[in-house]
């Protein structure tokens, strides 16, 4: 889980979740070069079924 400060680096290729968790929020500032590639949409069954 991330907290506040936080820094991530995420490669190209790699495939990540961007958002919170069911019972939080999240916010953020992206910075990347290049183009982003947005992939499948998560359901809301499968958003459920995440844990903390």
């Amino acid at each position: 889980m991330l907290k506040p400060g936080d820094v991530v680096a995420i490669h190209e290729g790699v495939k990540y979740w961007h958002g919170a968790t069911k019972d939080s929020w999240f916010s953020h500032i992206a910075i990347s070069k290049g183009t982003s590639e947005w992939c499948e949409e998560v359901d809301d069954a499968t958003y459920s079924r995440l844990s903390d």
